[in-house]
């Protein structure tokens, strides 16, 4: 990207996150009906009106889309950049009034995610960059950790997968464990240093991963999938292996924590539950 296409990239994400925040305004979390899609996954009409508005905002001739509530026609495979949204990334957590629900968007240019935007309504908190800009929580610059080693580092976890007990093999881990719902707002934490790292047990899609892993990656940070090959993007098949991602000292110790568990991580039979 150039700079003034990167700037011009994270105006419209900034500008659309904001268009998503006042459609957001007139659902009420915690009081909102859901569907149930196949896989048991919640839908709301919030998810559908911020995926208009985020569509309408974002989208220019000559880009792709890919998105969880717009069905995929595969057009976007021939663009060199997509747009790769979740217009309510945690809505589980939206259904039951708990403040862990975002608006995620990430551009995604020749496979990579360049840059990214997320947006948590409830608490207010807007995080945003590029590899070219850096990343700002709130408006103010921001990095990851700079934590050199695990021993009571802060590792938000998957609510759900903690729920079904996959996380009880890393109780006794030197770590400290925060369940919290909507994998791209737990990203978007840890590209802002607001904890040390996250990893998911299960499979995501790139709508879940993209955004997120695009901050993550241009705060300084670094993300790998659970197979621990870099993340690619705009692929047939938007669905991944689960995602690590953390400060930059602590790729080497987690990986190495990660393989003593080899036996058991990356072994879960539940990827119809993405969060």
């Amino acid at each position: 990207m150039t700079s003034y296409s990167s700037q011009d990239t994270l105006e419209r994400i900034h500008a659309a996150l904001e268009a998503a925040r006042t459609v957001l305004n007139r659902f009420t979390p915690g009081a909102t009906e859901a569907e149930y899609k196949s896989g048991h996954d919640p839908v709301t009409e919030a998810d559908r009106a911020v995926d208009r508005i985020l569509r309408q905002t974002l989208l220019r001739d000559g880009e792709g889309w890919l998105s969880e509530e717009t069905v995929d026609d595969f057009t976007r495979l021939g663009k060199q950049r997509v747009w790769v949204v979740d217009p309510l990334d945690g809505t589980r957590e939206f259904v039951q009034g708990i403040p862990e629900f975002c608006v995620s968007i990430a551009m995604v240019e020749n496979g990579i995610p360049v840059a990214g935007g997320i947006c948590n309504p409830a608490t207010g908190e807007l995080i945003l960059g590029s590899r070219e800009t850096g990343v700002t929580y709130n408006g103010k610059p921001a990095q990851p950790s700079q934590r050199k080693d695990l021993h009571g580092a802060l590792v938000l976890a998957s609510r759900s997968e903690v729920k079904r007990g996959e996380w009880k093999q890393f109780e006794s881990a030197e770590f400290n464990i925060r369940p919290m719902g909507s994998v791209a707002y737990k990203l978007g934490l840890v590209a802002a240093g607001r904890a040390d790292l996250t990893f998911t047990l299960v499979p995501k899609n790139e709508w879940d991963v993209a955004a997120g892993a695009a901050l993550v990656e241009s705060a300084g940070g670094w993300v790998l999938k659970l197979d621990n090959s870099p993340l690619r993007c705009n692929q047939k098949n938007p669905l991944i292996s689960g995602l690590l991602a953390g400060g930059p000292f602590l790729r080497d110790p987690l990986l190495a924590m990660l393989d003593r568990h080899s036996q058991t991580v990356g072994t879960d039979k539940h990827p119809e539950h993405p969060r």
